[in-house]
């Protein structure tokens, strides 16, 4: 089925992978209007699952990290910073929620209350603001003139 570019939402198992990728049935879905078409239909249930919801199609999604990923960072520390998410929208980065992962990966708050892992690309970018902490471990990012300490684990909620 992957060479058609066709993926019916209720007879795959589907995946959002830490990659930032989708995947289905194990095959990496490699037309990027059906993986836009999956990051922008994708919920997030009262229990906490995830699915894809298209009309009365539905078929629930295991994300291996985070539900959304960065792929891009505009901006600078006296303006601020705009993301852009897989899904293709944008939001102002809130500086407070990121947060730095065990492999050093940055994550951020978006969408309110979820989660979104910085695609390679998108944290090398953002990189490139990220100063040493004064007279501590660690690092911050000015933005606006404020320093954001930046701290290992989950952003808040």
């Amino acid at each position: 089925m992957p060479g058609a570019g066709f993926y019916p939402i209720g007879a795959s198992r589907i995946v959002f992978g830490r990659d930032g990728r989708w995947y289905a049935d194990g095959e990496r879905i490699t037309n990027p209007r059906i993986a836009l078409l999956f990051s922008r239909h994708l919920v997030q249930r009262d229990d906490g699952t995830y699915a894809l919801v298209m009309g009365d199609e539905k078929a629930a999604v295991e994300v291996e990290d985070t539900p959304w990923t960065v792929i891009g960072v505009d901006g600078d520390p006296a303006r601020g910073f705009t993301i852009t998410l897989n899904d293709r929208t944008t939001e102002a980065l809130d500086p407070e929620s990121i947060r730095i992962g065990s492999d050093n990966s940055f994550s951020c708050r978006v969408k309110r209350d979820a989660r979104a892992r910085f695609l390679r690309p998108a944290h090398n970018t953002l990189a490139r603001h990220v100063e040493p902490a004064d007279g501590a471990a660690g690092f911050t990012l000015r933005v606006r003139g404020r320093r954001y300490a930046l701290a290992a684990g989950s952003p808040p909620r």
